[in-house]
This record gives C-alpha cells, structure tokens and sequence, in this order.
C-alpha cells in the first residue's frame, strides 16, 4: 500500500549524514565491521558482484567512497565511469578515489527524473542504496527503476544490493543498529524484504537474480 511521496526530508535525512569525517570511516565500520558482523554479508561477497557485472560504461548510483568501483575488475582499461549521488562528499570521494578513470559526477536524488540527457549504460549498480530511501521497497525500487530505464543500453545490467528489515534474521548487533538507524531516517526499511524487491524487477526487467546472504539481497536484472 502506498503511503505517499516521500518528502524532501526524508529524502535528505539518508544521505546528509554521510559527511568527510564520516566517510573517512565508512570503509572501516560500514564495509568491513557491519557488513561482517551485523548484516552477516562479507563485502568480497559485493565486490564479486560488480566483478561480475560491470560494464565499459557504468553508472553508480549511491556511490558511498567508491570502494568497490576502485577495486573491481573492469572489463576495459579505460571505462567510462558516471557517480550520481545526492551528497557532494560520497560524490568527491568516489571521484577522488578512482580518479585515474577521470569519472563524471551527477548530483542528484535516484528518486528523480536522472539529468543524465541521452546517455546510456551498459551496467548500473546501485549498492547500499535503497535500504536508505523512504517508502516501501517495491514502490521506490520502481521509482528508481522508472529513472534508469531509458539510461540503459541493450542488454545492459541493473545491479546491487540492500539490507532487508522484513523475511530476515537479524542478530543482536545488526537488530540494534536497524533500530536506531530508522529512528534517525538514515535506514528507511524495517518492512523491506526480498518478494517486494523482486516484484518491482520483475515489472520492468527479465532474468532477474535475487540471492539473500545473512540479512542482504545481492540483486541484479537485465534489460531486454
């Protein structure tokens, strides 16, 4: 059911915490203690996905510090690497990061219409993204969706991952920073889980692929 468009503050209050000092722990804390610890998804488990899926022109969306884009194997030595973010310091530490590919950077919400003009993408991934947006998973993975869509090139790959609040086991570590990352509207998905997610694929894409590891769903769909 729906429960509206999300406001702008819900919008900004997933993305506004990300801030330089946060971000120069993320990798840390998020990546490696969280994901290991709490949401029970060893982030060699997400690296292996972009490893599988990106393409020579990629657009990430929801970058974070563009950990896994600086070390995936691409499939070309020169990809054409597009950020889009809504926060200006996720989007300067990807692109500082993996500076070398010289990436573009698009400030913008993935709940928006994507100022990205005719270009189009032979992968997209969206890693640890929408357990941040507001509303219901299978309404706001098709907003999403409905954004990219005409961004993509044929054939081309939708991937990534999210943290599931509903269909899941969370242990006492990853139960407590649910709880008090939806108090603060940083997590935006005590009722997401993975039948919605793949609803929502389904709608719009063929060959989807949906694997649950400990409290995450490592997605991907591909294009006709």
């Amino acid at each position: 059911m729906s429960t509206g468009a999300p406001t702008s503050d819900q919008v900004k209050a997933g993305q506004q915490v990300y801030s330089p000092l946060l971000l120069a722990g993320y990798d840390l804390f998020v990546l490696r203690f969280s994901n290991r610890f709490a949401w029970r998804c060893p982030w060699t488990r997400l690296l292996a996905a972009y490893d599988r899926h990106v393409g020579a022109r990629h657009l990430d969306i929801g970058v974070g510090t563009g950990f896994f884009l600086d070390r995936c194997r691409w499939p070309v030595d020169s990809p054409q690497i597009t950020l889009l973010d809504l926060n200006p310091n996720s989007l300067a530490r990807a692109a500082g990061r993996i500076r070398r590919y010289a990436p573009r950077t698009v400030q913008a919400s993935a709940l928006e219409p994507l100022p990205l003009g005719d270009e189009q993408f032979e992968s997209v991934g969206l890693n640890f993204l929408l357990h941040c947006l507001p509303g219901p998973i299978e309404e706001k993975t098709r907003t999403v969706v409905q954004g990219v869509k005409p961004h993509l090139a044929p054939g081309a790959v939708f991937f990534g991952s999210t943290i599931l609040g509903r269909g899941v086991h969370h242990n006492a570590v990853g139960g407590a920073l649910m709880r008090q990352y939806n108090r603060k509207g940083i997590f935006s998905n005590l009722a997401d889980d993975v039948e919605g997610l793949e609803r929502a694929l389904s709608a719009d894409f063929s060959a989807v692929e949906a694997e649950v590891v400990g409290t995450v769903v490592v997605f991907s769909a591909r294009a006709g």
